[in-house]
């Protein structure tokens, strides 16, 4: 099971204690730039730390999984396989800084790869609850005024792209 999470402005107490309901053994960080002016807790070596006291692990992918859409790039998909890979081991979640999945690279990009490939993937939600990924997409869908006969694929990538492209300019 992957997971994700935005660090949002919570108190790193309270982000900690998110995690650690979640069930989560490592904490996989996809910002591009890993440090926050505004929340100092979620600077890249500060958090290792932290999480590190709390038994969790870190590992900044940012490089490969971070910032703007770069799909196609193969850095990308070697940052997918390794994500793939340490989530057989462990549970994984992957952190970005906003609070909401669909304002989120980490769900245009990374989480929707992952899907692709088969990963099941779950959401845990400043609120402390949890949404499976196919509840984000069904939000996402209803955003999209596209056909409504069209398969759930078509019109799926039809709302992605449209999402990545109002994000995204």
């Amino acid at each position: 099971m992957i997971k994700t999470i935005g660090h949002s402005n919570h108190p790193i107490e309270r982000f900690v204690e998110l995690l650690k309901s979640g069930g989560v053994d490592e904490l996989v960080d996809v910002r591009s730039q890993p440090w926050s002016r505004r929340y100092p807790q979620f600077g890249r070596e500060r958090l290792a730390q932290t999480l590190a006291e709390a038994g969790i692990g870190y590992l900044w992918e940012g490089e490969a999984l971070g910032g703007k859409p770069r799909a196609a790039a193969p850095a990308f998909e070697k940052g997918i396989d390794r994500v793939l890979e340490r989530s057989a081991e462990r549970s994984v979640v992957l952190m970005c800084a906003e609070k909401e999945p669909l304002d989120c690279n980490r769900v245009h990009m990374v989480s929707r790869r992952l899907a692709e490939r088969g990963a099941a993937i779950e959401h845990l939600m400043a609120d402390g609850t949890v949404l499976k990924h196919s509840e984000i997409e069904d939000e996402l869908m209803k955003k999209d005024a596209g056909d409504l006969f069209e398969d759930r694929g078509t019109r799926l990538a039809r709302a992605y792209e449209a999402r990545v492209r109002k994000m995204w300019p």
